[in-house]
């Protein structure tokens, strides 16, 4: 069942990440009206929200766009960075969205940060259990009913439940800036109509891919759990 779940998960996010990359070059082909690039839109869009201590950079990669409140950058794929084109104003905007989020301390952002470092833990504790059950150590140990099976299984559930939680956490993250950015994009007059709408769909399938990831997390962690609870009830 486990490697079931994983196989549709990952058809799923394989399907939506073609999606994404489709739309993101479908969108690329057409010239935006008022020529600005990606660069000077994320400039704008935090000039407008009276953010001056974010700096802009062009990053390695595509669709490698990301914020960093760490260092406070906005990291721009080079698509993205030069293209004068709606996706490119969408993603970059959507960045932006996230450096507004850490302006005014938009609660579920920083509910995510402070959940890294145990996102880092649970991801090195699942790597080491996968390994044993790969080799069939973890995988004897489970089906077996001691304590030291209901102790793995347990770690293993404490584990998938803080991942699920970030992927939980990350759905309001980016659907509010992706909110943010397409508010700006119609309040600014950066972008057509039509530019809107390309940009609208371009995000919400950039959307998608953070959905997907939620819902396989929560199927994973349901899975472990009703195993636990099945050993219980033997």
């Amino acid at each position: 069942m486990i490697f079931l779940i994983s196989i549709v998960t990952m058809l799923v996010s394989m399907f939506v990440s073609w999606q994404l990359k489709s739309k993101f070059a479908q969108y690329s082909q057409i010239p935006l009206a008022g020529g600005m690039s990606g660069a000077e839109a994320a400039a704008k869009m935090l000039r407008d929200n009276n953010i001056f201590d974010v700096r802009i950079t062009a990053v390695e990669g595509q669709l490698t766009d990301h914020y960093n409140p760490a260092d406070k950058t906005v990291n721009l794929s080079q698509d993205v960075y030069y293209g004068r084109n709606a996706a490119a104003v969408a993603v970059a905007s959507h960045e932006c969205g996230h450096a507004v989020q850490h302006a005014t301390s938009y609660g579920p952002l920083q509910m995510r940060s402070a959940l890294v470092p145990v996102v880092s833990i649970c991801g090195n504790v699942l790597q080491v259990l996968n390994m044993l059950i790969l080799f069939g150590v973890g995988y004897s140990i489970f089906q077996g009913h001691g304590a030291m099976g209901n102790i793995l299984l347990l770690v293993l559930i404490g584990a998938n439940a803080g991942l699920a939680l970030f992927s939980t956490i990350t759905l309001p993250v980016e659907f509010d800036a992706s909110r943010r950015a397409l508010v700006w994009m119609e309040n600014s007059g950066v972008v057509t109509q039509r530019e809107h709408d390309m940009a609208k769909d371009a995000l919400k399938w950039a959307a998608m891919t953070y959905v997907v990831a939620a819902i396989g997390a929560l199927a994973q962690l349901a899975y472990w759990i009703f195993v636990f609870m099945g050993r219980r009830d033997d």
